[in-house]
């Protein structure tokens, strides 16, 4: 009985994860509709004012901020919100495991960089409590339907490998570049949960991650050496 109930399991399972695909497709869709409107990247938008050390006091705010966010009674999430809960924690995951490898690399690198992924360390961390909080809350598993994507922002382990291999002056534009591509598909993602998200619980905790977001961009576009980029948000 116990073989056949796991086998009856497992279809619903393929089932589910194939429908969270097709929804993290339409949150990413809904989002970049939603940016294009606003004219998200447009090159006549003038430069974030604040300076490094403002921003990053901002995300840090923001990250403790997130806190709030975890729930003391259950939560009703819909397709929107599971599919950027699921999305969401890889992707932090996978910049978790980049700010650790960097640590393995010459400790003179580029000082202003390691000190903002100090604080996107401590942000993220509390992010993946938070969102798992939430999953709990509305009694939903976990699942890395994700595994092996190629999804935009995700650091995976390819990028990972390219970073052990590139030599030492290399690493710090590497990995600004590939955590630069994080945080900014993040506010992607953020915006497209607040649009359709259905839990004001998620809702909230995604215009906190966004916000901590736009300050982190800013402080790691405008760390000493940075190359010029767009402003996002």
């Amino acid at each position: 009985m116990d073989e056949q109930a796991t086998v009856e399991r497992r279809p619903a399972r393929r089932v589910r994860a194939g429908r969270m695909v097709g929804v993290v497709a339409t949150l990413v869709a809904t989002a970049l509709t939603v940016g294009l409107t606003q004219g998200w990247g447009r090159t006549d938008q003038a430069p974030v004012a604040a300076s490094a050390a403002a921003s990053s006091a901002a995300a840090s705010s923001a990250a403790a901020s997130s806190a709030a966010a975890v729930p003391t009674a259950p939560v009703v999430l819909n397709g929107t919100d599971d599919a950027f809960i699921q999305l969401l924690i890889p992707m932090n995951e996978g910049a978790l495991a980049l700010i650790d490898q960097l640590d393995t690399r010459p400790a003179d690198a580029d000082p202003s960089l390691r000190a903002l992924l100090g604080e996107l360390r401590k942000a993220h961390q509390a992010e993946l409590r938070d969102l798992r909080g939430l999953l709990a809350a509305g009694n939903v598993p976990e699942l890395n339907i994700h595994e092996g994507h190629q999804m935009p922002g995700m650091v995976t382990e390819a990028s990972l490998a390219e970073l052990r291999a590139a030599p030492d002056a290399e690493v710090p534009s590497r990995v600004a570049a590939l955590i630069r591509a994080h945080l900014a598909q993040t506010v992607v993602l953020c915006r497209g949960e607040q649009t359709a998200g259905g839990s004001p619980e998620l809702k909230a905790l995604a215009g906190r991650i966004q916000q901590a977001r736009t300050a982190e961009l800013s402080t790691l576009d405008n760390r000493p050496g940075a190359p010029t980029t767009a402003p996002v948000g």
